[in-house]
């Protein structure tokens, strides 16, 4: 029996066109995969926040200009002076290997004690993340991870068709029992449980600390249940107060691949990160590096190198901690004045403060209002896989002055108010309530849309 032919559609230049889509002549030749890559609400939001007249509470941009320009154009001219040739050509697929060694140098600075030969340099800790994922993740694999989560970080998961399970967080982070309930139940149902991603250390975005005697359980947990821990640590160093727990991967070298970046520490455009990584996974992951990008930029990895060679890198993360609590304690004073009613956590280190509004209020709805009011936020949806966080807004605090965080929040206040009311004018429900903080980040909020 002949088998019955697929209909070509073609369009009058003679492509191949996919029927009922006009926008995309190619829409049905992309991989099943290229279903999982759409665009984050995040990344949505920048084309908004960069206008002059917006204050952006929403992304998070390191406040680079707190960088002294002649600490990092003194490393370039002194790599371009003495090893010009070298930084402009093509490198190791390992990365350089003085950086290597010196990036032992930051990691023994939470606790870490490791081998420069296992450490693999990335185009940023993304990149490594992006690795990790094409090397362990197959179509129906399930990622388990915080609720929230970091929105881009989905979009890799996503992106492999892997579904993203998450596990719920309080004011201490990830709960260990909630992980030993979610692990038995997913594994009662047949699923393919591959790893845990965490974000341990001033969480993206609840901005919590998984306290030092959970990181022990969790660690135990995984190891007991045959889960990799993979653990993504770009604000560790970025404290206020009180330095936090030592890393997950101090405490384990074989069941934790941890993810590090110059990005917060001293600037994202250099595109630098690394993976430390048990050896077996370090080989596949320089293989997985030079597949994609063949090496990581010699003349970045050179002049962050010269730069934790010359400058005193210590005096500039504190410099930078100085910049962002006084950030922080902008933020959660203007939040003190202008929305009592509301609920929000109160970080250590990091750029982020996680929002609880009151009760029916819905964070993604509101945005465009908060848009015409000239204030930006990243909305709660972002960070969850399953729908959950429209009662919840990230606001960062890392990039904006102090002058501008007071006026973000107080126009957001307005905006909450008149969508408060709206609902006391539009509903017969009663009074209005809000949660209380310490209730887990990801019980289910009302949904509105």
């Amino acid at each position: 029996m002949k088998a019955k032919q697929k209909r070509i559609h073609v369009s009058e230049q003679g492509r191949p066109t996919a029927p009922g889509n006009n926008l995309d002549p190619w829409y049905s030749s992309y991989a099943a995969r290229a279903a999982g890559l759409s665009a984050s609400e995040v990344r949505a939001l920048f084309a908004v926040a960069s206008r002059p007249e917006v204050v952006s509470l929403a992304g998070g941009m390191p406040y680079v200009s707190a960088l002294p320009e002649d600490l990092v154009t003194n490393a370039m001219s002194t790599v371009m002076r003495d090893e010009g040739p070298t930084a402009l050509q093509y490198g190791s697929g390992q990365g350089v290997p003085k950086l290597r060694e010196q990036i032992l140098d930051v990691m023994a600075l939470e606790g870490i004690k490791a081998s420069a030969s296992d450490i693999v340099v990335t185009t940023g800790s993304q990149h490594a993340l992006e690795l990790f994922s094409k090397l362990f993740l197959d179509p129906g694999d399930v990622v388990l991870s915080e609720g929230p989560s970091y929105v881009t970080a989905m979009v890799i998961f996503k992106s492999y068709q892997a579904e993203v399970a998450h596990v719920p967080m309080d004011d201490n982070g990830l709960i260990p029992e909630a992980l030993r309930e979610r692990i038995a139940q997913l594994k009662a149902e047949g699923r393919r449980l591959k790893f845990l991603y965490t974000i341990p250390t001033f969480h993206n975005p609840a901005g919590v600390t998984l306290a030092a005697e959970r990181r022990a359980e969790i660690l135990q947990i995984a190891q007991e249940n045959g889960i990799l821990v993979l653990e993504d640590n770009p604000y560790g160093l970025l404290y206020f107060n009180q330095q936090p727990p030592n890393a997950i991967r101090s405490l384990d070298e074989d069941g934790v691949v941890y993810l590090g970046t110059f990005s917060k520490t001293l600037a994202p455009g250099f595109r630098v990160g690394w993976a430390l990584a048990p050896h077996a996974i370090r080989e596949k992951l320089i293989l997985a590096n030079e597949a994609a990008i063949l090496c990581p930029s010699s003349f970045s990895q050179m002049v962050i190198s010269e730069y934790l060679s010359q400058a005193d890198w210590k005096g500039q993360i504190n410099t930078f901690r100085g910049v962002y609590k006084e950030r922080k304690e902008t933020m959660i004073s203007a939040l003190e004045e202008y929305l009592p009613g509301c609920t929000w956590t109160n970080p250590n280190g990091g750029f982020y403060v996680w929002l609880t509004l009151p009760d029916d209020l819905d964070s993604k709805a509101m945005l465009p209002r908060a848009v015409k009011e000239l204030v930006a936020y990243t909305p709660g949806t972002a960070f969850y896989a399953d729908g959950g966080g429209r009662q919840n807004i990230r606001l960062s605090f890392c990039y904006p002055t102090p002058e501008q965080i007071r006026v973000g929040i107080r126009r957001l206040a307005n905006v909450v108010n008149g969508e408060l009311d709206l609902l006391h004018t539009f509903t017969s429900s009663g009074p209005l309530t809000t949660r209380r903080s310490s209730q887990s980040f990801n019980a289910p909020p009302p949904n509105m849309s």
